[in-house]
């Protein structure tokens, strides 16, 4: 069976605040919106998120990814980088590329009082591992395609 190509618009996907965020951390993600439009195109690949960061939100915890890149691409307002370099104000027509393995933990915090948006691309190898440098939370993705988040002693959220 073959994918047939699929033509929409972004406010054709609905849009989530949903995390997989054990709590305690779900609640400080609930500022950020996504629509994820390579789902809904009916890619499995690579995943393709339009995001919105209310005032005061953040993107996810500060975090690195052992296997997976990530691109992201300012579309709307400006935002501050947070890596392990420091803080960085990005915006408009900014890209920004986030190789996997590097170690370099990474999350996107608006200080502004309007909401940003952004374009996300990543690929979805699996067995992925993904560091929080500031939380108490690693997380893991299994060979079944679900992914886990444990505490830093190993034991699982």
């Amino acid at each position: 069976m073959t994918k047939a190509t699929k033509v929409f618009r972004p406010e054709d996907v609905p849009e989530s605040n949903a995390t997989g965020y054990p709590e305690p951390y779900r609640a400080m993600n609930m500022m950020r919106h996504a629509r994820r439009i390579g789902e809904f195109g009916g890619l499995t690949n690579f995943g393709v998120n339009l995001v919105r960061i209310e005032p005061g939100g953040q993107s996810s915890a500060r975090h690195a990814h052992l296997k997976q890149d990530e691109v992201v691409l300012i579309l709307d307002g400006d935002i501050t980088l947070e890596t392990n370099e420091g803080e960085q104000i990005v915006t408009p027509g900014t890209y920004i590329t986030f190789p996997a393995g590097t170690g370099d933990a990474h999350r996107f915090v608006n200080k502004t009082e309007k909401d940003v948006v952004f374009l996300v691309v990543g690929d979805k190898t699996r067995e992925d591992v993904v560091t929080y440098p500031d939380i108490d939370m690693h997380g893991v993705g299994g060979a079944d395609g679900i992914f886990r988040y444990y505490r830093k002693d190993g034991t699982l959220y």
